[in-house]
């Protein structure tokens, strides 16, 4: 078995739950944050002789990472393993002159702010408390401390949003001159209390999608963005001293490799095996203060699930994807007829046949995947 190279821990914790926030959250519970550190650290412990002696990537995730008290934020930062990208998620309210600090003396070299909107009228819509100010103030601070790699999320498809606004949310996003954006379609839940306000609203903004999206693509990429993943835009490498700008941690989820979660929901793939903890949190850490690991989830991921993952998720990169690590998922007819209508490229080169989306494929996405699979298990 080799050593698994990425870690991903999850920091539930949050001011408020938005209304189409669909992750494992735990409002507040201040008193609870370092009991939920000294758990992580466990689990860590208990897990950790599956990673590398130094990773390539350990994310923070959450939740708001930068919610959990500042000093068990301190503490974890300092016990989490050596990596070469260590990210954190940032709610951009949380961000003050003394966290900016924190995280740089914690080893943090990325940030991912939540910025999710400019515009005051959508950020109500999505419940959320930073103000386009704040994000901007978040930057400054993040700059002033020394940080050069910085994302911003943005969301599109919101409840009211219209195509101006978009455009607006862009151009506030680009004068912060951030060296990643994520730009997300907005996904709310089926029965979900956000779905029962707006589905009508949500509805309609269904049917504007793609020209959104489109926007996205074209605005980003004029400026000086690759589009190297569905959703999400690095500077170009010609542009930064040839700096390689991508979410290392979110390509290895992208490219199929192990990586290791701790923390309540966190997922593991290891080795063709998948776990994942239960979200309650007084169970998780009961079970590590006593010193059994968590109860989890398994589920023994056979080569057609692989190939199948690997297909999905590789074609969503701006990259060719081997042939070979998707054979059990494809049916070559599926291939001819797809490429027929200009929506996927094959090519071939000394290691063998590759794959890839064309332009036109990739604004389709996850409809020509879907294709491909649906066919391959037929």
């Amino acid at each position: 078995m080799s050593a698994v190279r990425h870690l991903y821990v999850h920091l539930p914790f949050c001011a408020h739950r938005c209304g189409y926030c669909d992750f494992v959250t735990v409002v507040g519970r201040h008193s609870q944050h370092r009991a939920y550190v000294d758990a992580l650290l466990a689990e860590l412990a208990l897990e950790g002789e599956v990673l590398a002696d130094r990773l390539d990537t350990v994310f923070l995730g959450g939740g708001t990472p930068t919610f959990t008290q500042p000093d068990e934020l301190a503490r974890l930062l300092a016990a989490l393993p050596a990596a070469e990208e260590l990210s954190v998620e940032a709610n951009p309210e949380t961000v003050t002159p003394e966290l900016a600090r924190l995280l740089r003396a914690g080893r943090v070299s990325r940030v991912s702010l939540g910025a999710q909107s400019f515009q005051p009228h959508l950020l109500e819509v999505l419940e959320r408390k930073a103000q386009p100010d704040d994000v901007r103030q978040a930057v400054y601070l993040l700059r002033d401390a020394g940080f050069d790699n910085i994302s911003l999320d943005l969301l599109y498809g919101i409840p009211g949003q219209s195509a101006a606004d978009l455009e607006s949310d862009l151009a506030d996003a680009l004068a912060l001159e951030p060296e990643h954006l994520s730009c997300y379609e907005l996904e709310a839940k089926p029965g979900t209390r956000f779905t029962r306000t707006h589905g009508d609203e949500l509805a309609r903004q269904a049917d504007a999608m793609e020209g959104y999206f489109e926007t996205v693509v074209d605005t980003l990429t004029y400026a000086g963005y690759r589009w190297y993943e569905t959703a999400n835009f690095c500077l170009d490498p010609e542009r930064v001293g040839g700096r390689d700008l991508r979410s290392r941690h979110n390509l290895a989820y992208w490219r199929g490799s192990d990586y290791l979660g701790v923390g309540i929901g966190a997922v593991s793939t290891v080795s063709g095996v998948r776990s994942r903890n239960l979200p309650g949190l007084g169970a998780y850490m009961r079970a590590l203060a006593a010193g059994p690991a968590p109860r989890r989830e398994i589920e023994i991921l056979d080569e057609q699930t692989r190939a199948c993952e690997r297909l999905m998720l590789g074609l969503r990169l701006d990259v060719p994807l081997p042939l070979g690590d998707v054979q059990a998922a494809l049916e070559p007819g599926a291939l001819e007829r797809l490429a027929s209508k200009g929506l996927v490229e094959l090519a071939a080169n000394g290691a063998g046949d590759e794959l890839r989306l064309t332009r036109r494929g990739r604004f389709l996405g996850g409809a020509v995947t879907a294709e491909l699979v649906a066919l391959a298990s037929a």
